[in-house]
C-alpha cells in the first residue's frame, strides 16, 4: 500500500464513535483493545517514534502520572511506528537515564495498521511517522475526547488530565464545565429546556449570570 492509498483509507475518529478495535503486540505481550479497555477509561497516545527528543519528555511525563490516572481509573497506551524491540529498547535507555520506567503497553504499528484506524498519518506532517494524538476512550469503548498536535511541540499532560477530570466529572454530576475548568471551580448547570424550566433553581443558592448561565459548587 502507498502512502498517499493509506492516506485516503485512513479515519480519523470522531468525538462519540466507538473506539476502533485491533489487537497488536506491546511490550506487554500482544493485546486486544476493546479487552484493555473494559472497564477503565484510556488515555490512549500517540507519538512520534522512538530515541526522539519530544517524546522522551512526554512518555517520561505520563509515567510519573501513572497513580493519578490510576485513581481516575485510567489506563495508559502507548504507540509508535516502531518495533516491539525497538520500544523495549527505548523503554531500557529511557530507565538507565532518568530512571523512570514506562511500564504502559506501548504498541509496535510497523504495519500502520493502527496508524490507519485512528487518522495518526498527516503527509503534510509526515508520511512515515504518527503524528501527536491523544484519545480519551471511556469505559463503554467510546472516543470522548481527541487532541492532535505537529511534530515539533509536546503536550501538555497536565491539559490531557483536566480534560479527563473534567469529562469524568460531567459524567457523574450531569453538568458542563466553564471556560478553564478546574477541580474545585463551580460547575455550569444545565440550562432550561422549556419555559416551565426558567427559574427552577432560583432558590438553590447557586450563582445566576442570568436564567441560561447558572453555576454551583460541587462540594
Amino acid at each position: 500500500m502507498s502512502h498517499s492509498d493509506a492516506t485516503f483509507l485512513q479515519a480519523i475518529p470522531r468525538i462519540g464513535d466507538a473506539a476502533a478495535d485491533f489487537t497488536a503486540a506491546t511490550i506487554h505481550g500482544e493485546l486486544t483493545f476493546c479487552e484493555y479497555n473494559r472497564g477503565h477509561w484510556l488515555i490512549f497516545f500517540a507519538h512520534l517514534a522512538d530515541f526522539t527528543p519530544v517524546c522522551i519528555t512526554e512518555l517520561i511525563e505520563f509515567a510519573r502520572n501513572k497513580h493519578y490516572f490510576e485513581a481516575k481509573n485510567t489506563k495508559l497506551i502507548g504507540v509508535s511506528i516502531d518495533t516491539v524491540h525497538a520500544h523495549l529498547a527505548w523503554v531500557q535507555n529511557v530507565k538507565q537515564n532518568s530512571e523512570v520506567l514506562l511500564d504502559f503497553p506501548i504498541i509496535a504499528n510497523l504495519d500502520q495498521q493502527v496508524a490507519l484506524r485512528y487518522g495518526l498519518l498527516h503527509p503534510g506532517e509526515s508520511a512515515v511517522a504518527a503524528v501527536r494524538a491523544v484519545f480519551i476512550v471511556d469505559p463503554k469503548g467510546i472516543v470522548r475526547a481527541l487532541i492532535y498536535y505537529p511534530l515539533n511541540v509536546r503536550r501538555n499532560i497536565d491539559e490531557v488530565k483536566r480534560v479527563l477530570t473534567a469529562l469524568q466529572t460531567a459524567d457523574e454530576y450531569g453538568v458542563a464545565l466553564p471556560v478553564n475548568w478546574t477541580e474545585g471551580v463551580k460547575v455550569i448547570v444545565p440550562p432550561p429546556k422549556t419555559l416551565a424550566e426558567i427559574g427552577q433553581h432560583d432558590d438553590k443558592g447557586y450563582e445566576r449570570t442570568d436564567f441560561y448561565l447558572l453555576k454551583k459548587d460541587l462540594n
